[in-house]
């Protein structure tokens, strides 16, 4: 977090400088700030990975984005045609997520993805309950709702 903000202070440091404050010269500023920093992060500790970070967030968006359309692909199968295929049902999917943001982004990356939604937390924060449109395979949908909570980390850690 600490690397993004000096990323996005350099680059407005940027568009200070050079006077052109259009969007393309903002992402100018942002992409040689984040060479710069990749060049100094060994050298500071604060910004250790953050170089790393980004491709992982491009390929996070990616791979969100696919599984996002691919849901909204099987709801509008199941809606348009007549006799309906939906299993509803509630899991409780084991959480690796430990701090409140990690579990928070997680909730709603599954709240956000159609068919899903995010009901609960226990207590101890270990598990969290959700209602699944499409149930048939209980262990699939726990697996691919595992690979989203790592993709998503992976971006925290």
């Amino acid at each position: 977090m600490i690397g993004a903000a000096w990323n996005l202070l350099l680059a407005l440091a940027w568009v200070v400088l050079t006077g052109d404050f259009s969007g393309r010269n903002l992402l100018a500023g942002l992409i040689f700030g984040y060479m710069t920093l990749a060049l100094i992060q060994s050298q500071v500790e604060v910004l250790d990975g953050y170089a790393q970070r980004a491709p992982r967030l491009i390929m996070f968006v990616a791979f969100f984005l696919s599984e996002l359309v691919k849901a909204n692909l099987r709801v509008a199968f199941d809606i348009l045609t007549p006799p309906w295929y939906m299993q509803p049902g509630v899991i409780a999917m084991p959480l690796q997520a430990r701090t409140e943001v990690e579990i928070a982004f997680v909730a709603n990356l599954v709240s956000l993805t159609p068919g899903t939604l995010s009901l609960d937390v226990s207590d101890d924060r270990r598990v969290l309950y959700i209602h699944a449109m499409f149930l048939e395979d209980e262990e699939e949908l726990r697996q691919s709702l595992a690979e989203m909570e790592r993709r998503a980390l992976a971006l925290f850690r």
